[in-house]
C-alpha cells in the first residue's frame, strides 16, 4: 500500500508540475512568461494542455502577447510581456505543496476582454471548508487601467492541493473571456484579540499577498465569511468588494494595510465580537483617504449593534485621516461590527474608477466600570 501511494504522489508530480517547496508570492510560472512552443500554438490558442510549464489547461484557451489587438482593442498585460485567456469553461490548474490545517490566500489578477458579465470560479481540492469553491464576479472593474487583483482564501486539508482557476462563461464567442496574468500564494497568520483590542486583526496588517509592482491593491469579494476569508478576522457582508490597499502605492494611516470601501453601500467590511451585555465598549478606527485622485465629501457609517455613528471626512485626495471614536453598550454576548460607505465615489482622474474612503487601525475595549 505504502508503495502504491509513494507511486500515485510521483505521478501527481509528473502529471501536474507541482510547486516542491512554497515560498509566499508568485506561484512558479506564475506570470506566464514561460509560454508554450511554437508547434503547441494554434495562432493564440493553446492547443498542448501542458504546454505552459508549472500550469496544466483544459478547454479554449490563448496564449497572449501585450499589444496583440483584439478588434480595435488593444490587450494590455500589467507585468510582464504574456498573459493567459480562459475561454468558455477553461480552466487553469496547478498543485501546490502547502501544510495542512494553514490559512492560504489566492491572489490573482485579471482583465475583462468582452462586454459580457464575466466571472470566474476559484477552487482548491481537497480542502477542510465545506464550500471549497468560491465565484468572483467581474461586473464591475475597479482599476483604472482596467485590470484588478482578486483574493479568495482556503484552509488546507493537504499537504498537496489543487488549485483551479476557471471560467464557467456561457457566451456565444469560444474565445471571450477574462485575461490572467499573475497568480500569487500567501500563508496567513490566524489573528487573535486580546485585551487591547477585542477584534481580531484590527490592524488589518493580516491579508492578502499584493503584488509588488502593481498599484491597484487587492480586492476582497463579496459574500466572504470569516473561516476562510483572505482578510483574516473579518467579513465581506455586501454586494461588492471592498479593497485591500498597501502603503507602498497608497496613503495609509496607519502601519502598511488599509481597507478602501469603493463601492457605496455596497462596500460593507465587518467582524462579530464576543461582548458581555450590559457592559460599555470603546471604539476607535482611522478614516481617511488613499491619496488616489477620490475626491468629495465622504461619510463612513459604523455600526456597533444597533448602535450607529456616521462619521463625515472631506477628501481632497492627496492623503489624510481623522480619528474618531464610538462609544456603546452592549445588549447581547455578540455584537456585530461594521463600517460601510454612505455615498459612492469616483475618482477624478476620468478614469472612471470607484473609489472611497479608508479604514484602518480599528480598536474596541471594555470601558472600565466606574
Amino acid at each position: 500500500m505504502k508503495r502504491l501511494n509513494m507511486l500515485l504522489c510521483i505521478l501527481l508530480l509528473s502529471l501536474f508540475h507541482v510547486t516542491l517547496s512554497l515560498i509566499d508570492g508568485l506561484l512558479p510560472n506564475g506570470n506566464f512568461e514561460r509560454g508554450p512552443k511554437a508547434s503547441d500554438l494554434k495562432g493564440t490558442k493553446v492547443i498542448n494542455p501542458h504546454a505552459i510549464p508549472n500550469w496544466k489547461l483544459t478547454g479554449f484557451v490563448e496564449y497572449i502577447r501585450a499589444g496583440q489587438k483584439q478588434g480595435d482593442m488593444l490587450l494590455v498585460v500589467p507585468e510582464g510581456d504574456y498573459a493567459v485567456r480562459l475561454g468558455d469553461e477553461a480552466s487553469l490548474k496547478t498543485w501546490v505543496k502547502v501544510k495542512t490545517g494553514s490559512v492560504y490566500s489566492l491572489s490573482f489578477t485579471a482583465a475583462r476582454t468582452c462586454a459580457q458579465e464575466e466571472k470566474l470560479n476559484v477552487s482548491v481540492s481537497p480542502s477542510s471548508q465545506t464550500h471549497n469553491w468560491g465565484v468572483l464576479p467581474m461586473q464591475t472593474m475597479y482599476g483604472s487601467n482596467g485590470w484588478d487583483t482578486y483574493a479568495w482564501g482556503f484552509i488546507a486539508k493537504s499537504d498537496l492541493v489543487e488549485l483551479v482557476i476557471h471560467n464557467p462563461g456561457r457566451e456565444k464567442d469560444r474565445a471571450c473571456g477574462p485575461l490572467i496574468d499573475s497568480v500569487a500564494l500567501k500563508t496567513l497568520n490566524p489573528p487573535r484579540f486580546s485585551t487591547k483590542n477585542l477584534l481580531k486583526n484590527g490592524n488589518l496588517e493580516e491579508g492578502p499577498y499584493i503584488f509588488p509592482k502593481t498599484s491597484w491593491g487587492v480586492l476582497v469579494p463579496p459574500h466572504i465569511e470569516d473561516d476562510h476569508s483572505p482578510l483574516p478576522g473579518w467579513m465581506i457582508e455586501s454586494l461588492k468588494a471592498v479593497k485591500y490597499i498597501d502603503a507602498e502605492h497608497h496613503s495609509v494611516p496607519q502601519g502598511q494595510r488599509a481597507i478602501e470601501l469603493v463601492a457605496g453601500r455596497e462596500s460593507a467590511l465587518a467582524q462579530i465580537v464576543r461582548t458581555i451585555p450590559g457592559k460599555f465598549y470603546s471604539l476607535t478606527f482611522l478614516i481617511g483617504d488613499a491619496k488616489n485622485s477620490c475626491e468629495g465629501s465622504m461619510v463612513v457609517e459604523i455600526a456597533a449593534g444597533k448602535d450607529v455613528l456616521q462619521v463625515p471626512y472631506k477628501s481632497y485626495g492627496k492623503g489624510g485621516f481623522v480619528k474618531s471614536q464610538m462609544k456603546f453598550k452592549a445588549v447581547s454576548s455578540r455584537t456585530r461590527i461594521r463600517f460601510l460607505s454612505s455615498f459612492y465615489h469616483m475618482k477624478s482622474d476620468n478614469s472612471g474608477a470607484m473609489c472611497g474612503p479608508v479604514v484602518d487601525d480599528v480598536r474596541l475595549v471594555l470601558i472600565p466600570s466606574a
